[in-house]
């Protein structure tokens, strides 16, 4: 006993934090992906006025357990001309950017240990806005290891489309985030969330203030998850199954996991660039602290975790904001032509970015030379 209040005791420390967010954050991804599966079906069949699952389990929320044995369990199958290691290795990088990615986001605010304020936040990175960019680019080796690796024409050629649609798009966000840079003057993604919060210099959400980015980023974040009207690279029709069409398994779920890991750390991203991220609306932290002080005469240490779990509630509410309506696009806009997916990456996109960043640049001159920004 005497351990385990040692153990207790190191975890709730300004030390120990961390490990124990990694813990939380991680499982709350993993619990998270079973959650949208659910909403997405059921959304699905709201919309097409049919029964959703309704067989496995009450109400059939044991389905995407159901999904997942018969993932794990399946037979694996390994095309006998298949680069071994690549395939193999492939899944897995599908999984760990997204994850890691999660690690430079704010979740919430701060809590008080030791008398010290501890970020509550995996790694509280000063260019976590670099860092999340850089990380989620990597998910394009992972397409182009599984496409090519597979020894498939098919898959080649979902590996091709992918990482030519992510690239497009990935240069796109990079004019865009240009022009956020601009406006929040840091790289710091919790000093973002601060300037957005009410009473700070920069009391709007970042969808105020820059909705033209936010819109560019909306629109490239389904194109870089490859959700629908952006799914080319599996279209079902023409390619198979796209880059994992000889995948089976375990190894297609963790490609099925990453996806949907994606869409969580591009709803946080956008949660954390455009509304506020955990910061909720009208209120921020030291309002939430002396409201829990007052109403519930607690002491300041609890009163400042009371703060941090409603910032996390208001975090999670604007994630699944955003997931809702990957799922609501998914079931509601058809696939786009390959030609259009391009012309609207290069001809729309990157154009309407430039243009937000020079706009910025020249209003941002002219505020900061009359001391007003």
């Amino acid at each position: 006993m005497e351990t385990l209040s040692a153990l207790g005791g190191w975890l709730w420390s300004p030390a120990g934090l961390s490990y124990l967010l990694v813990v939380l954050v991680g499982v709350g991804l993993l619990s998270g992906v079973p959650v949208i599966l659910m909403i997405e079906r059921w959304g699905s069949a709201w919309m097409q006025r049919r029964r959703g699952p309704n067989r496995v389990g009450p109400f059939g929320l044991m389905q995407p357990l159901s999904d997942a044995l018969k993932m794990v369990f399946k037979e694996e199958n390994i095309p006998a001309q298949a680069h071994k290691i690549l395939f193999q290795l492939a899944p897995c990088l599908a999984v760990i950017p997204p994850i890691l990615a999660f690690a430079a986001i704010p979740i919430s605010g701060h809590l008080i240990l030791d008398g010290t304020e501890v970020p509550v936040q995996v790694a509280n990175i000063n260019v976590g806005l670099l860092f999340v960019l850089a990380i989620t680019s990597l998910h394009v080796y992972s397409v182009l290891a599984a496409g090519w690796a597979s020894n498939n024409k098919f898959s080649l050629m979902g590996a091709l489309r992918s990482s030519s649609q992510m690239i497009s798009y990935e240069i796109a966000i990079g004019i865009t985030v240009v022009s956020l840079v601009l406006t929040y003057g840091t790289l710091d993604l919790r000093e973002i969330v601060k300037l957005q919060a009410h009473g700070s210099s920069l009391p709007m959400w970042g969808a105020g203030l820059q909705p033209l980015a936010f819109l560019i980023l909306w629109i490239s974040s389904f194109a870089e998850t490859n959700r629908l009207p952006f799914d080319l690279p599996e279209g079902e029709s023409e390619l198979v199954a796209g880059y994992h069409t000889e995948y089976s398994g375990l190894k297609f779920g963790l490609f099925f996991l990453g996806e949907y890991v994606s869409m969580y750390l591009a709803s946080a991203f956008l949660a954390t660039l455009f509304f506020g991220g955990y910061n909720v609306p009208f209120v921020n932290e030291a309002m939430l602290r002396e409201f829990w002080q007052n109403a519930a005469g607690v002491t300041l240490e609890t009163a400042a975790l009371l703060a941090v779990i409603c910032q996390l509630i208001s975090f999670v509410v604007k994630v699944f904001f955003f997931m809702w309506v990957f799922v609501w696009v998914r079931w509601t806009l058809p696939r786009f032509r390959y030609d259009q997916l391009m012309d609207l990456g290069w001809k729309m996109l990157l154009p309407l970015g430039i243009f937000n960043a020079i706009v910025t640049m020249v209003v941002s001159y002219y505020l900061n030379r009359g001391g007003r920004f």
